[in-house]
């Protein structure tokens, strides 16, 4: 029998809460393509989680949230800043510049997937030229690809340059909920000057929703002119929007969100207490990733534990919403036999 259970975080059902309310807002009649009342109340609860003045649209995909942002930040000539092993840049399969018609994605490194506060420095130090793009924006992970949850302080070292040198915001938060759950303030966005942020509902535990935020949009009329037809024009403009906005109700009134992604970051420390394999990057979110050679990857697939070697070439294990201990302490049986 084959586990997926720490494949990803995406491989679990929708949490009660999600099912819930879907269930709640299914009877009767509503508007469609946002304009109906469940959406209407799930965007309040996401500018109460930001704290600040929001355009909330609900999409079905977070590339194509990612992608839409990207584009509405970016020309085709120019360029957007991340980081060199960020989704937008390897798991997306050219989307970005689909979406912003060739516009070009400039990686900057640093360390477990945290831009580097000097090359970010560097990258904006570079003389315009019409070789090659500037860049228009900069796109931050939170919690970044290996789990590492950047504090409000950091982001600011990323931020403050990128703002003076006059760059859009754009904040990948596929896995937003577990950096909340660690400790960071979803509030600092908007005072950090954030244009645009994804936040993300289906790896939290949703079925799949992803709410694509305009921040304080009185302060950026070109951002959010003609933000619909954006999403038309990409296939995002969905037309039962309240089954992309009632998961958002069930996980924000209740608290579901960010406590079920702290029961996911608990769930990561306890399998890297049971690790034998050495660990490549720090537990400060959901996920575990160690060093391991091909033969013990092998190994424990063929126990039927099925996880991803990553691209900084690791192993990647993943926790959600739903991982129980019991399934923790499993695998970490199958990893002491193997090791």
């Amino acid at each position: 029998m084959a586990h997926y259970d720490f494949a990803s975080d995406n491989v679990a059902g929708a949490m009660p809460e999600v099912l819930e309310a879907l269930a709640r807002f299914n009877g009767g009649f509503e508007g469609g393509y946002g304009g109906d009342g469940v959406s209407r109340r799930a965007a309040e609860l996401i500018r109460g989680l930001l704290d600040a003045d929001a355009e909330v649209r609900f999409v079905a995909s977070g590339t194509a949230a990612n992608a839409l942002a990207l584009a509405a930040l970016a020309p085709p000539h120019e360029g957007v800043l991340c980081h060199q092993h960020a989704h937008v840049a390897t798991d997306e399969n050219g989307a970005p510049g689909f979406f912003g018609s060739g516009l070009a994605l400039l990686s900057l490194p640093g360390a477990s997937g945290r831009i580097e506060p000097a090359a970010l420095e560097e990258a904006l130090a570079r003389s315009d030229e019409p070789h090659w793009p500037s860049p228009a924006a900069l796109s931050i992970t939170q919690a970044t690809e290996y789990g590492a949850v950047y504090s409000s302080a950091s982001l600011t070292r990323l931020a403050a340059p990128a703002k003076a040198a006059g760059l859009g915001l754009h904040l990948d938060g596929a896995r937003l909920a577990n950096a909340v759950a660690a400790g960071f303030d979803p509030k600092s966005l908007a005072r950090l000057g954030f244009d645009l942020a994804v936040i993300g509902g289906t790896k939290a535990g949703s079925t799949p929703t992803e709410a694509l935020v305009i921040l304080n949009p009185a302060q950026r009329p070109a951002l959010s002119r003609r933000f619909g037809a954006r999403l038309k024009h990409g296939g995002q403009l969905i037309s039962k929007a309240r089954f992309l906005a009632a998961p958002w109700i069930g996980m924000l009134e209740t608290g579901a969100w960010a406590s079920r992604a702290a029961h996911a970051n608990a769930m990561a420390q306890k399998l890297a207490a049971l690790m034998p394999f050495s660990l490549t990057h720090a537990v400060e979110a959901n996920g575990v990733f160690v060093q391991m050679d091909e033969a013990r990857l092998e190994a424990l697939k063929a126990r039927g534990w099925f996880v991803y070697r990553f691209i900084d070439g690791s192993v990647r294990f993943m926790c959600s919403w739903s991982t129980s201990l019991e399934r923790v302490e499993a695998l970490g049986e199958a990893l002491r036999e193997i090791a």
